[in-house]
């Protein structure tokens, strides 16, 4: 795994005056996924839980349904650092058509990037998530941020990665990841749950750590996750995603107060 963190000597400037002292950052590096020896994508990524990511990526992607789609899943031997992974399908796994293949720069900050039509945005699930019995008590809710945040150890000293959290209806966190970006962090969280074989994530609680967009939503409900929560707000289409999909999505959860955008039939009545 590569670094995460790097130090560098920064200049303070506060009521104290103005002096010299070390910073630490995160790492941003690229990340080039190859397709049986086919560049596919590109992406700005902080490195750790690499094939996780790739993993979820190619879920979100429609590239792999499960876990034995994948047979091999490895850094190049070529390459210098640990930025290039080669995957290798399972033997009848058809490979995406050109038309769909994401062999272009995608940034940390926005994920879906160059698509070529707004309905290639658009991927469909498998999973019913407006089925899903889950109950959600809100005082569990009200505790997961501050889970979150106690389990985010580089954020602590950078102040500087998304993190995406699985927690189970009783508010247990089952799996944490961090990264510069935000699709990115939630990548990770369901390319573990994938090559665990958990899908789809019945009954589960993903908090993110920004914003709820659009494209983090998607993700969610493409791993079955009937509730997505953000300490920040929900775009627009966001709320018209997970209200059409029958998902619980809630914003601006900060302690005990949070907004309840869609599927609030999960939640107590007032």
């Amino acid at each position: 795994m590569g670094r995460v963190t790097v130090r560098r000597r920064i200049t303070r400037i506060d009521e104290r005056g103005t002096r010299g002292r070390p910073d630490t950052l995160v790492v941003e590096e690229p990340l080039e996924i190859r397709l049986s020896g086919r560049p596919l994508s590109v992406t700005m990524r902080t490195p750790g839980d690499d094939f996780d990511l790739v993993a979820g990526f190619l879920y979100g992607e429609g590239v792999v349904r499960a876990a034995d789609d994948v047979a091999t899943m490895r850094y190049c031997a070529d390459t210098d650092a640990l930025n290039v992974i080669e995957v290798t399908l399972a033997e009848g796994v058809d490979p995406p058509e050109v038309s769909v293949e994401r062999s272009f720069y995608t940034t940390s900050a926005c994920g879906v990037c160059g698509k070529t039509s707004i309905d290639a945005i658009r991927q469909r699930t498998r999973y019913d998530v407006s089925a899903d019995p889950a109950r959600l008590d809100p005082g569990m809710l009200a505790r997961l941020p501050d889970t979150l945040r106690e389990a985010q150890r580089v954020f602590e000293r950078t102040g500087g990665l998304h993190a995406a959290g699985l927690f189970d209806a009783e508010g247990t966190l089952l799996a944490m990841r961090e990264d510069v970006g935000r699709h990115n962090a939630v990548d990770k969280v369901v390319g573990w749950a994938l090559k665990d074989k958990r899908l789809p994530l019945t009954g589960h609680v993903l908090l993110v750590s920004g914003r709820a967009s659009f494209e983090l939503t998607q993700k969610a409900l493409l791993a079955g996750i009937p509730a997505l929560a953000a300490v920040s707000a929900p775009s627009s289409l966001a709320v018209d995603l997970a209200e059409e999909a029958g998902m619980t999505l809630i914003g601006f959860l900060r302690g005990p107060s949070m907004n309840v955008y869609t599927g609030a039939g999960r939640l107590p009545g007032p």
